[in-house]
Order: structure tokens, then sequence, then C-alpha cells
């Protein structure tokens, strides 16, 4: 009987079984960021312990991080006082640091993959839940928490037991103007928010295969919101050419050997799945959220649901709930909704094709009045590559508010937030009370082409028709 990739990472990566039954794994890429990891580093303090493999850690700042001034010190104390702790941590411990000043700064979960210290085969942990992102690249990649963080700066491994994998086959073509993003939600929304309580996702069939790597970045990034521990995709030629040439990843005649290591990881033909879930690409429109969790979406053409829509008692209460923090009725549709902010940006679309995707569309054209418009890459390099290539200005020009890399807007730990009830038209990952900053703003998630057309329409809108898309 042949392996998943899951299965085949893990073994390659087991220490030993511990006396309680879990496995003790060792964790081949550590990624830190300023938030999770003061705590773990004073716990290592408190117990005298240094870090084992530096070499394995790599660190960033995102989350804090004004985009609009970051020039130093920062108004919010605490954001000086994170930024402060995790460079003098860094230097302390010889870890690499992508600072503002190194060019390399980003989001954690697009700084592994743009400089290629994301590879297949790997077991890469990150105290941040959106961690597995990095399985696209045909990793285990997980989120931990604080102590974990510890353990691993200490040992280098982690006590786990595996989990189980589902295999969710997209097959068939996607429709025009329908992207990553819209898959995910719809995964989501089909499977649940705690449809993947206890799963490894193991994401595939035509329309995944057919997809380019930023995309299956994206929808990786989402397999947490569907409750999925991890996501990821078999490697393939489109992993490696993307591969190729980045900073950290195999050169000269480490390359091919590498490549061959790296197929090798992939699911067998024969391989075993808990479970299979298989949903034609066809049935995916362009999906905004309407509620205050994931799961809770609909196709552009949909009509808000009832609460007797829910799959369970649970689920009604839910809708219940969710309906009257979002001032919406059952059977309203989510089409021509108006909205206050639009953001494009975060880890799980602020990369360099999703800016590309939807500068050729407004060109020319303007945001709505009284919209505000956020364009916030996730990287240096991606911003860099928006000036040089024209697309910066291009959404500037259109009225977006070009800003620095950071978070932005995703979640509520920097200078980017909702004001009282505004909506808020995004591309970010979560669309829970609270999220972006307001305790009584309203997030919908959608896709860049989507948050483009509610910009320049002022209302939720099907970019297919914003944008003559066939």
């Amino acid at each position: 009987m042949g392996k998943t990739l899951y299965r085949k990472v893990w073994d390659a990566h087991t220490v030993g079984t511990l006396p309680d039954g879990r496995t003790q794994l060792f964790i081949a890429t550590h990624l830190m960021h300023e938030v999770t990891s003061p705590q773990a580093f004073a716990m290592l303090r408190d117990l005298n312990l240094p870090v084992l493999h530096p070499e394995r850690t790599f660190a960033t700042v995102d989350h804090i991080i004004p985009t609009d001034n970051q020039c130093e010190p920062f108004a919010d104390p605490r954001a000086a006082a994170m930024l402060h702790a995790l460079r003098n941590n860094c230097k302390e411990h010889g870890i690499r640091l992508f600072d503002l000043a190194s060019g390399r700064q980003g989001i954690v979960h697009m700084v592994g993959p743009e400089l290629g210290i994301t590879q297949p085969g790997m077991t890469i942990v990150c105290g941040d839940s959106h961690t597995a992102t990095h399985g696209a690249m045909g990793a285990v990649a997980m989120g931990i928490g604080t102590t974990q963080v510890r353990d691993v700066l200490a040992t280098q491994t982690l006590a786990m037991s595996p989990l189980k994998v589902r295999n969710v086959r997209v097959e068939g073509a996607l429709r025009s103007g329908v992207t990553a993003k819209d898959v995910a939600l719809h995964i989501i929304g089909r499977l649940g928010a705690n449809g993947g309580l206890g799963y490894a996702y193991e994401f595939g069939g035509s329309a995944i295969e057919n997809m380019e790597m930023d995309g299956r970045l994206t929808l990786c990034n989402l397999a947490i919101e569907g409750a999925a521990r991890c996501g990821y995709i078999n490697p393939d030629e489109k992993t490696f050419a993307y591969l190729k040439g980045r900073p950290y990843a195999p050169k000269d005649a480490d390359w091919d050997a590498a490549v061959e290591r790296w197929k090798s990881f992939a699911s067998d033909a024969d391989a075993e799945y808990d479970d299979v879930v298989i949903i034609p690409a066809e049935e995916i429109e362009p999906t905004v959220t309407w509620g205050i969790s994931p799961d809770m979406s609909i196709g552009i053409s949909g009509t808000v649901p009832a609460p007797e829509d829910a799959r369970d008692a649970e689920g009604r209460k839910a809708y219940t709930t969710a309906l009257e923090y979002m001032k919406l009725t059952p059977g309203q549709p989510m089409k021509g909704l108006p909205v206050d902010v639009a953001f494009i940006g975060s880890c799980t679309n602020g990369r360099i094709s999703d800016f590309r995707a939807v500068a050729p569309l407004i060109a020319g054209r303007k945001v709505a009045p009284g919209v505000k418009a956020l364009a916030v890459p996730g990287s240096q390099m991606t911003a860099k590559q928006c000036e040089e290539e024209g697309i910066a200005q291009i959404f500037r020009e259109a009225g977006f508010e070009w800003r620095l890399p950071g978070c932005s807007m995703c979640l509520a730990m920097n200078p980017d937030r909702l004001v009282g009830d505004q909506i808020c038209a995004s591309t970010s990952n979560r669309n829970f009370k609270g999220r972006q900053g307001s305790p009584t703003g309203r997030t919908l998630l959608m896709s860049p082409l989507m948050a483009a057309a509610a910009a320049l329409t002022g209302r939720v809108s099907d970019p297919r028709e914003v944008f003559d898309i066939a």
C-alpha cells in the first residue's frame, strides 16, 4: 500500500516514540515573528537553555508593523517593545532576522516561500495559525502555540500525534473570474469551519494541479479556517520552477539532487486516505462571506441563508448571532451590499500575482466616492516588484492607498483598523467579530478581484460584470 505525502514526511522526521505514545518529531524549519516569540525566549531564560539549532529558525516582523509610516520609534509603545525584543533575542541567539532595513521583511508566510526557505518534504512550524500556507510547497506545515515555540527553540522537536488525511479534490476547469480564494471559501463552506478537526487536507484534482503556486499558497493558507491542522499540495514541476533561483533554494549541483528528493515525497498513486471529498470545479463561483466565520459564505448569485438552513442546532444559533451582528436579513442578496472599506493584502492575498491580476482591471478607473481602499503588499520583495512593474502607481492613480508591507488590516495589531460598524470588503482570512479592530466592524471575505470590484463600485459586486471577464 502506498503512502501519502503527509505520512512520508512524518516518517522521515520521526525521532522516536515517547512513553505516552506521541511521536517526537524533528522540525526542519522554524519560522518566527514578533508576537508569539518574546514569551518563548523568556521561558528559555528561566530554564537556562540555549537555542539548539539557531540556523533552522528564521524571523521577520509583520503583525505589529505600521504600513503608513515605519519610521521608528513607533507611535504604539507595545509594538516598539515587541520589535525591540525580537531584535535582541535574534541577536543573542544568532537567529536570522529579516528586519525593516533588510529588503526581505514581510509577512512570515510570504517570506518563507519567496526566499526559498520553504521547500518540499519539510516539517515547518511557526507560532501562527496560518502556517498551513507553506504546505503549498509540498511541506507539512503547522501553527503552534508559544510553549511549543519554546520547545522547538530548545530541542528542534515537538511531541505530536499524527493526523488523519482527507483528500480534497477539485476536478474540472474553474470558471472565468473564479480564483483560488473562491475555491478555498467554497471548500470551507462545504465542509464546515470544524470539518477538518483531526485532519490534514491534501488538496488535489485537475483544478488544483492547474493552479499557479501563488494560488496554491492562498488555498493552503485557508486550510486552518476549515479546522485542518495543515493543508498541502503534492510538489510538481510548478513547485520546482517556483523555487529555482530563490536565495535559500539549493543551487548548482545540489539542485538536481534536491528535485529528485522532493519528487519522492509526493503521495503514491495507491495511497490510502481516511476520507475523500470530490468537488466539481464548475459549481464554484465568485464567493463572499456573509457571517462571522469563514464557512458562512455564498456564491455571488446567492442570498443570505436563514438559521433553519444551518446543519444543526448549534449552527442555527450561530447563524442567528451572525445575522444580528452583520445586520443582514435571510434571503437578502449580498450582491449590491454597500461597503465602506476595501482591503487587498494579507498572507492570504498580498502576493505579486494578486496585484498583477487586479492592476490592469482598475487602470484608468477610480475608487468609488466614500470608500477607503487599501492595497498592502505582503513583503518588501513583492512591494519592490510592484513598483518596478508600475503596478503600485496604477493602484495609486485609481485612488487606493498604497501601503508599506505588513499584516495591515487583516487583524487589529497595528493602526490599520475599521471604525464603528464599517463594512470591509477584505481579501484576508478571518471575518470574526472585531477581527479588523472595531468591536462592531463587519468583514466580508472575498478574492482580490471581488475586493477591487467593490472598491470601484462601492458595493459587493460580481467581478465578471464589473470587469467584463468572459
